[in-house]
Order: C-alpha cells, then sequence, then structure tokens
C-alpha cells in the first residue's frame, strides 16, 4: 500500500525552487568582483562543460548563503514538512560545495547532492541520481524550470515552486501543489532598466539651448538621437550596476527590492541584456561625430571603472558622478559641433557634485537611523556625516558663485538681449539649492534625488521659472 504524499521522501530544487537566483550566475558575479580578468578563465573553464565550469568557479568563490533572497512561500512550507519529520534532501544542478553552502545554512534537510567536476546533476542526471536514492520508492519533488519535467513525470507528488505558467500547463498532475508565482519579466527588466533616470540625459540638450539654437530642426534631431544613444549607454550602466551590487543591495534598506537583488529578474536576463543595450547605444552612436563616438565610449569606461572599483574610494566616487553628469553636456556640444563653455562645465561640476554628496549624505542619514555605522559597498561612515553635508553645502555655493560670474562676464551681457533678467534667476538657484539640503538633512528625501525632483512640486517650478526666464532673457 502506498504512503500518503506527505510522508514521502521529498527532493528539493534548489537554483530557482528553494531560492529565486541561480547559484552559478551569483558565483560568476563574484568572481568577476574580484578580478575582471577571471572572464578569460571563465571561457577556457567552459570549454570542458558546464559541470567543469561550476566546479571551478565554486572552489574560487564564497557565496553569503544569509544573502540569497528565498521563495519565501515554498520555505515556510518545508519548515511545515520539517516540523511533522517528513524526510527532505535537497539536490540540486549546482556544485556539491555551493549546495552544501546553502543547504547547511537553512538546516532543513536530511542530505544534500549536488553536481560534481564531470556531472551535471540536472534533468536525466538528477532523475537518475533521485531513482538510486529512493530504490524503488515513491518519493515527491521540487522543482521550477522545463529541466524538471522529466523528473516531474516520475514522482509521485509534483511540486512547482517559481514556475511561469506556460511550465505548469504542460504538467498536467491535477493533485500538484505550487508556490511563489514569480511577478513578469518584462516588467521587472522594465524596472531594472530605470527610464526615469534617462531624465539625467536630457542634460545633451543644454548646450543647444544656450547657444540660442532650439529651433534648428536639424541640430534638434541629432541631439535626439544622441539622447536615445546616451540613455540605451546609461541602462545597460544600471543593469552592471545592479549585477556587481547585488550583495551590498540585498543588505540595504531599500535597494534590497531592486528586481536582481530580489531575485524578481533572473540573473541571466542581466548578463543579456546589459551588453544588447550597450550594443544598441554604441550602434546609434556611429550615426553621430567622431567626438561624441569618444566620449560615448570614455563615458561607458568610466562607468566601468566605477562599477568594480571607484565607487568604493571616499570622495573620489562622488567626483566620477559629477564628471558623469559633466560627460552628458560635453556629449551634447559634440553631438552639434558647438564648444561646451568654461562656465557651463565648471557650473556643471560643482552643482553634480553637490547632488552626489546629497545622495550619500541621505545614504547616511538612513544608515544612521537604522543603527548601522557606514553605507553597504561604501567608504562612508557616520562619523563623516558632518565633513560630508559641509563640502556639498560648499560646492553647491561654488555652483551658484560660478553661475554669478557668468552672467556678468563681457560675452555673456553680448549673448543676451536682456541679460539683467538673468539676475532674477540667481535667488531662485538660492532657493532652490536650500530646499534640497533641507529635505535631505530633515529625512524627507529618498536617496535618488532624480526621485526626489520627480515628486517634489516647488522644486520643479523653480526650474521652470529658471528655464522661463532664461528664454526672456535671450
Amino acid at each position: 500500500m502506498n504512503k500518503p504524499k506527505e510522508n514521502i521522501t521529498l527532493y528539493v530544487d534548489l537554483d530557482g525552487t528553494l531560492i529565486k537566483t541561480d547559484l552559478l550566475f551569483e558565483s560568476l558575479l563574484a568572481l568577476l568582483k574580484k578580478n575582471i580578468l577571471y572572464v578569460f578563465a571563465i571561457l577556457f573553464w567552459s570549454i570542458k562543460g558546464r559541470a567543469n565550469l561550476k566546479f571551478e568557479v565554486a572552489r574560487k568563490t564564497d557565496l553569503a548563503a544569509s544573502d540569497l533572497p528565498l521563495n519565501t512561500e515554498f520555505y515556510k512550507y518545508l519548515q511545515e514538512q520539517r516540523e511533522t519529520g517528513r524526510q527532505m534532501v535537497l539536490i540540486s544542478g549546482s556544485n556539491q560545495r555551493s549546495a552544501n553552502t546553502v543547504g547547511e545554512h537553512i538546516g532543513l534537510f536530511d542530505a544534500i547532492y549536488g553536481s560534481d567536476r564531470s556531472t551535471n546533476l540536472k534533468a536525466k542526471q538528477k532523475l537518475l541520481k533521485i531513482k538510486e536514492l529512493s530504490e524503488g520508492r515513491d518519493f515527491a519533488y521540487a522543482g521550477n524550470s522545463a529541466d524538471d519535467i522529466l523528473v516531474w513525470r516520475s514522482a509521485a507528488q509534483v511540486i512547482m515552486v517559481n514556475c511561469h505558467e506556460r511550465i505548469s500547463k504542460l504538467v498536467r498532475d491535477t493533485d500538484k501543489l505550487e508556490f511563489d508565482h514569480p511577478p513578469k519579466a518584462s516588467i521587472k527588466l522594465l524596472q531594472a532598466i530605470r527610464p526615469h533616470q534617462w531624465l539625467k540625459n536630457l542634460l545633451v540638450f543644454v548646450p543647444l539651448i544656450l547657444s540660442h539654437q532650439i529651433l534648428d530642426l536639424k541640430l534638434l534631431a541629432s541631439l535626439i538621437i544622441t539622447f536615445i544613444s546616451f540613455s540605451l549607454c546609461a541602462s545597460s550602466v544600471y543593469i552592471l550596476n545592479d549585477l556587481v551590487d547585488i550583495i551590498d543591495d540585498r543588505r540595504h534598506w531599500n535597494k534590497h527590492k531592486r528586481p536582481f537583488a530580489a531575485g524578481d529578474l533572473p540573473l541571466i536576463a542581466g548578463f543579456i541584456a546589459g551588453p544588447l543595450m550597450f550594443i544598441a547605444g554604441a550602434t546609434i552612436a556611429l550615426t553621430l561625430p567622431i567626438n561624441f563616438q569618444f566620449i560615448f565610449l570614455l563615458y561607458w569606461l568610466v562607468n566601468l571603472l566605477y562599477s568594480f572599483y571607484l565607487k568604493q574610494l571616499f570622495i573620489v566616487d562622488v567626483a566620477i558622478l559629477s564628471l558623469l553628469y559633466t560627460l552628458r553636456i560635453i556629449a551634447g556640444a559634440e553631438a552639434i559641433y558647438i564648444e561646451a563653455t568654461t562656465w557651463l562645465l565648471g557650473f556643471s561640476f560643482a552643482l553634480f557634485f553637490g547632488l552626489a554628496i546629497v545622495k550619500r549624505v541621505t545614504e547616511l542619514l538612513n544608515v544612521i537611523s537604522d543603527g548601522g555605522y557606514v553605507i553597504p559597498g561604501r567608504a562612508y561612515k557616520r562619523n563623516q556625516l558632518r565633513m560630508l553635508s559641509t563640502a556639498g553645502i560648499f560646492s553647491s555655493a561654488i555652483a551658484i558663485s560660478i553661475f554669478a560670474l557668468y552672467i556678468s562676464a563681457p560675452e555673456t551681457t553680448e549673448l543676451y538681449d536682456s541679460p539683467l533678467i538673468l539676475w532674477t534667476i540667481l535667488p531662485l538657484l538660492i532657493c532652490l539649492f536650500y530646499r534640497i539640503w533641507k529635505s535631505a538633512l530633515t529625512f524627507r528625501m529618498n536617496e535618488d534625488p532624480v526621485l526626489f525632483a520627480l515628486t517634489d512640486r516647488i522644486g520643479q517650478l523653480i526650474v521652470l521659472v529658471c528655464g522661463f526666464l532664461l528664454w526672456l532673457a535671450s
């Protein structure tokens, strides 16, 4: 007589089932973050097969099992089954070393099996291993992917976790259990791309506006193409940053909700989408002047250095961020053969240096409010808060001073029909910077100044009035 399904041994898959993510890609990220040159070793290991790749990568990395996102509904089910005394076995295509790390941390399993150097424990190989372990007895199996269908067909109990609807339809067991339905990947990919951040790339239009040629449709069309090219490049960088920072993001009070950190978007999507978006942006850049292409490549390379190294350096990281903003303005100028003035570049660097510090100050305040001491993945500590705030406010003051010197310069008075109107912008800028810093220091600003700009109506009104006055003076 067959045992009730709740009493038969439950074999549990790891990647995508127990955890939302894939240990191979998690380990690859950790390895590349350690040293980007490992990419060549990865290619060599891959030649000898996927099992060998998993073995070599696992051997050279240490996973933080406590940071991995779990499929929470299924995890609670496993805890309940453990309390009833049910025998449970973790069986994974991940390397044995990686499977042990996670399985021992979870602490619910009677045994743990993973791939070795020569055998990739997936699909047919996994089924053979389960049949060997079960010795002909009925078994239950929990999985999540198309590779698990072969195992489900032989299982007495089917448990589907984090499965897409198309996979669920292929398994016709009427008594199957289902947990943790995944969100739509297209929606999560859109979140990872962060289209709201494309507002930063509107800076490419600044040289055209200040040159008083905004009505030149040919130049305007060139800058629209520039904007698209830079936006695609920027999104590839956002994806890269999210992948590189995935561990720090999971420990962050707010960033843990990001698609890759939360496990709501497969890491493989980032490995594919990131390079594709860069290639698309670079292809569009080929239609623009060679100087723009140089700036485009420089922007991407600086971002690459920032992602892997420079973001960990105190103050250097905010200087790099302000440089990246200024490069957008230079890119806009080069795309339409206009020279960006030293006034504009100086104002831009000082302005964005101050705003970058605003971001760090806000992050640090949130860390302090949670009882922390240092921003995860950054070199900023709570005892540096006052110095950072002073430096940021001073930088904002420098930006205002540069603007004051600009509107009083002889070349400016010659460029504008009514240069005196420009002086009315000065108090508005002071009010804007005051509002930004007050919001940051009183915990009323999100860590992302761009999101703050999108929601702060008074700040938006000030910017619009400044734009109107600039047009009125021309």
